[in-house]
């Protein structure tokens, strides 16, 4: 009688996620975002690819996992764009915020784009992140023929909002509430999203 595999976690060793997170972070520098694939990952780690997906769920969980993010800004904004199309700038200004205001989770990004200024290789790989698993799948969402523009703007705008708030500081953004600036920056980003001219998000 044949039995069924059983389901669950792949084998790979004790050792295996350690192995996953290392080759992961290496082929992320020498190679890219765009160029590293899970699957050569798992032949650098030795392991199932199904055990990168057990671990880390995505490209962009692994991505997370290997630069030691509490969380991936990618997989947060995708949460967003599956919401309401009429709340995403005031949902995209909140979950910046949450996440920057956790000290765990703000304190792991501030560290990656520190790092990331003084290293080219992981500047290359990060602004790769961003283009393709946040600016990308803005602009596929919003539609229109400047679709890539406009999700830019957004970004502009929100990594301002990064900058001067727990960058540098500057009063009053620093010291504002959460909602307050939800008030004042979510009309910008509505703006932007809903431009005259082009074509309306789930329209």
């Amino acid at each position: 009688m044949m039995m069924n595999k059983s389901r669950g976690r792949p084998r790979g060793g004790s050792d295996a996620k350690d192995r996953i997170l290392s080759a992961a972070q290496t082929s992320f520098l020498q190679h890219g975002y765009n160029a590293t694939t899970m699957r050569a990952v798992a032949a650098a780690a030795d392991v199932d690819p199904a055990l990168i997906s057990y671990h880390f769920g995505s490209k962009q969980g692994l991505f997370a996992g290997a630069m030691a993010l509490g969380i991936s800004p990618g997989q947060v904004i995708a949460r967003v764009l599956e919401g309401d199309p009429e709340q995403m700038p005031q949902q995209l200004i909140r979950s910046i915020l949450t996440i920057w205001d956790d000290p765990e989770l703000g304190g792991s990004l501030a560290l990656l784009v520190t790092q990331a200024q003084r290293d080219p290789a992981l500047l290359r790989t990060f602004r790769e992140y961003v283009e393709r698993e946040l600016t990308a799948r803005l602009a596929e969402r919003i539609g229109g023929t400047d679709a890539t523009e406009r999700a830019g703007a957004v970004l502009t705008v929100t990594l301002g909002l990064i900058f001067s708030r727990y960058v540098l500081g500057l009063n009053p953004t620093a010291a504002m509430d959460s909602e307050r600036i939800v008030q004042l920056l979510a009309p910008s980003l509505a703006a932007v999203l809903w431009q005259t001219g082009s074509t309306r998000m789930g329209g």
